[in-house]
């Protein structure tokens, strides 16, 4: 128990020092928020993906959560974190983070499957902000997604990358579940690929950051 405290105080002295070096990158080299944001989403969720080696019970990463929940709620509207919280649109992202990778370990834990867990968080560490960036900063030959006469907030570049990253990790997480490659393991990344886009794609205002774990969890329960 004394080692999984102390693994626990790490953590939160690592991912402090993670905010804090996002927030001099902000003020100093003027970048904009919402790279600095996608930035610390990618590397603070990538650092949870090891917690089910890590913690053997929910509690620490309900602990953990908490903390961080906190910081983010205290330093909203005030002067702290602004790498975090200076950006033009509205957004619940950054609060359902700490709630999701708790939510997500929960449910692992009950399934006694670490890779329920493991899978979710990598394709919400990686492909999300990668979607983001790329829809948000590349112009040429992008534009916003138009269907049965709806224009969505997303875009075109910004989804197809997301499809297309979290088909690849998800045909090498399931390659070294398996230790194999065969067409259902073609089949099932696909599936997966494709529902997790959906669960981006149809997010409001940051709740993709709880639809994407959640809906890839949902697939993994019923076809792994």
């Amino acid at each position: 128990m004394t080692n999984l405290i102390v693994l626990s105080f790490i953590y939160l002295v690592g991912i402090g020092l993670l905010l804090i070096f996002n927030e001099l990158n902000y003020r100093r080299l003027g970048v904009k928020g919402e790279i600095t944001r996608k930035f610390a989403h990618f590397t603070s969720t990538l650092a949870t993906v090891p917690f089910p080696y890590i913690f053997t019970s929910h509690w620490y990463v309900l602990v953990l959560a908490l903390i961080f929940f906190a910081v983010l709620f205290i330093t909203q509207n005030g002067k702290q974190l602004k790498s975090i919280h200076d950006i033009e649109r509205k957004s619940i992202g950054s609060y359902l983070l700490p709630l999701s990778i708790y939510g997500t370990f929960w449910i692992s834990c009950l399934l006694h499957n670490k890779f329920v867990y493991i899978l979710p968080m990598l394709i919400l560490a990686v492909c999300d902000p990668m979607a983001a960036i790329l829809g948000i900063n590349i112009k040429n030959y992008n534009g916003r997604i138009k269907l049965f006469g709806h224009k969505f907030e997303k875009t075109w570049l910004g989804s197809g990358a997301f499809l297309f990253t979290s088909f690849i990790i998800s045909v090498i997480a399931l390659y070294f579940h398996h230790s194999v490659f065969n067409l259902k393991t073609f089949w099932l990344a696909l599936l997966i690929a494709a529902i997790s886009t959906l669960g981006e794609f149809f997010s409001w205002r940051g709740s993709d950051n709880l639809t994407i774990p959640l809906s890839v969890v949902l697939i993994l329960v019923l076809f792994l």
